[in-house]
């Protein structure tokens, strides 16, 4: 399939040094001065798919976006004494480089959008109008799903919505509720024109039900239950996208062409790639673990009877990692497992591991190298073999959309409206049970039901880019991020089981040998602040009607 992608990333590099890459390097700026482009379906092409290469964007560590965010978050830290570390821990300014990176490729995303919306009308009725159609539908579904991600971490943005002159360069924020009702809106119209497949030769294209998806995820976020829900249940009524029947291949080779998969970045060797096995894989694997999972996510799963550790009489803390939901070891990896073909084991007494490859005992660099997993884990996800020899060129793509967030957008959307029925428990048991966790049964709350599938986004979408948003718009970040980001007992086991609440966070209180555990850092959080992002500052200095968010 990676053959299929090579025209498609090709033609998106040539894009890029063409004037396309002038259109907006930073909001705002001036358009190009070509007043002649479009003169063809072919020029339209090219700034089309221009368009989707720079939703690749890198803004650390040669890795996407999407994998990032999740550093900010309670389940996931990076030891690079990075600026997203700097967010992780609540240090951050309007300086900060990762959140001014992102702000500036969004806009740089959106100019061209903007370019190609304001310009391609000199095509039209001069090549095919399906096509035509197809190519302004794909253009306002990049610009509304870069809004989308803007918004979310920023609050209200300037809604820009054409190619602006430096005399229009003074753009003040459009609230947060007027840019989600455009963002909701280009989407529908974007919808109309797009397909639901594509031919070989134009894999990686926004679809219809991408573009749904999209709106439900963005209804969902800002509270329009019943929008989110109508979004949702239209990507399920079209019946083309499946769940994946296994869960850990969705995020490897085998399974970047399931049905599940509604859009994804493209990759391709020779072209574009990234650099996550790099930065996930142990230090056996030869990776850096410089992004890692810490030990409260790994206590929040479930024992495979459906109940929290803190009460399943499977949960054996002298081996806490067996009858564990099996999204546990195909999301991280834990001690006991083979990983990369080595047995991952970070107690630091065990100098010496197997590889698996060879049958040889090895020396242990994750229990002995002094840049070994902080926490004693580290992520499997989007981590696959094929990439073992060249770790930071991988050309997995990177799922932005998938069928089982559609579920559970579906049923969170259906549960927060009180409109609780056999359909939303349809929606999570499908989830569940695709890892052959026992279906919730019927006679919940809504209290309950809100817990179930609070604790089913962390579970499914760890590790994906969705926590951040969903610990803001819980407004539980404020517990979550302040006070200590903790590791495993570096030379044992915790002695007991912590409390886990109803949003699947452990409690360490009443854990005999708690204090054994590796702090790996101390993180605060300001509510009266943290819950956006800062406009970055230089944007406040050039545009003085941008008003700074609150607290920066």
């Amino acid at each position: 399939m990676k053959k299929i992608h090579y025209w498609f990333l090709s033609v998106c590099l040539i894009l890029s040094t063409t004037s396309c890459e002038d259109y907006l390097e930073r909001f705002p700026l001036e358009g190009p001065a070509d007043q002649s482009y479009f003169a063809n379906a072919s020029e339209l092409e090219l700034a089309v798919n221009g368009c989707y290469k720079g939703m690749n964007f890198h803004p650390s560590d040669g890795m996407p976006t999407q994998l990032l965010l999740d550093v900010c978050t309670d389940i996931n830290w990076d030891r690079n004494n990075s600026a997203m570390q700097q967010i992780g821990k609540g240090s951050h300014d309007s300086n900060n480089g990762f959140v001014r990176s992102v702000w500036n490729e969004s806009y740089k995303i959106i100019g061209r959008c903007n370019f190609i919306l304001d310009n391609m009308n000199k095509l039209d009725g001069k090549m095919d109008a399906t096509l035509y159609a197809r190519y302004q539908a794909e253009a306002r579904f990049i610009r509304a799903y870069q809004y989308g991600y803007l918004i979310e971490l920023f609050g209200g943005v300037p809604l820009v919505t054409k190619t602006l002159g430096l005399a229009d360069a003074q753009v003040p924020k459009g609230t947060k509720d007027e840019c989600a009702t455009f963002v909701m809106n280009e989407l529908d119209e974007a919808a109309k024109a797009l397909p639901t497949s594509y031919d070989a030769r134009n894999t990686g294209r926004a679809t219809r039900q991408a573009a749904l998806a999209t709106k439900a995820r963005t209804a969902l976020y800002n509270e329009k239950w019943d929008v989110a829900a109508t979004a949702a249940k239209a990507v399920m009524d079209l019946n083309i996208n499946k769940l994946h029947p296994n869960f850990g291949e969705l995020f490897s080779y085998k399974g970047q062409n399931s049905s599940e998969i509604m859009f994804s970045l493209q990759y391709l060797k020779g072209t574009l790639t990234h650099s996550t096995p790099q930065n996930f894989l142990s230090r056996n694997a030869q990776g850096a673990s410089n992004k890692v999972p810490g030990q409260m996510l790994v206590d929040s799963y479930e024992c495979t009877d459906g109940l929290s550790i803190d009460k399943s009489p499977l949960y054996n803390p002298k081996d806490p990692f067996k009858n564990r939901d099996p999204r546990l070891d195909f999301t991280l990896a834990v001690p006991g497992s083979n990983y990369f073909n080595f047995k991952f084991e970070t107690h630091k007494d065990s100098v010496k591991t197997i590889n698996y490859a060879t049958g040889a005992r090895v020396d242990n660099q994750d229990a002995i190298h002094a840049f070994a997993t902080y926490t004693g884990y580290c992520w499997r996800k989007y981590t696959d073999l094929t990439d073992k020899d060249d770790r930071s060129n991988s050309e997995l793509n990177i799922i932005l959309i998938r069928y089982a967030e559609v579920l559970l957008i579906y049923a969170e959307a259906k549960i927060e409206a009180n409109q609780i029925d056999q359909s939303v428990y349809d929606a999570i048991n499908a989830v569940r049970q695709r890892v052959n966790m026992p279906a919730i049964k019927t006679g919940k709350t809504q209290a309950e039901l809100r817990s179930i599938i609070r604790k089913e986004r962390k579970y499914e979408l760890a590790n994906e880019g969705f926590r951040l948003f969903d610990i803001r718009r819980w407004k539980i970040a404020e517990k979550l991020m302040n006070g200590n980001f903790l590791g495993r007992i570096p030379k044992g086991l915790l002695a007991t089981a912590p409390a886990i609440d109803a949003n699947g966070t452990p409690d360490y209180s009443n854990v005999p040998n708690k204090a054994d555990m590796r702090v790996v850092e101390l993180r605060i959080f300001n509510p009266n602040r943290d819950y956006l992002w800062p406009i970055p500052y230089i944007e406040t200095v050039t545009n003085k009607v941008l008003t700074q968010n609150a607290g920066y």
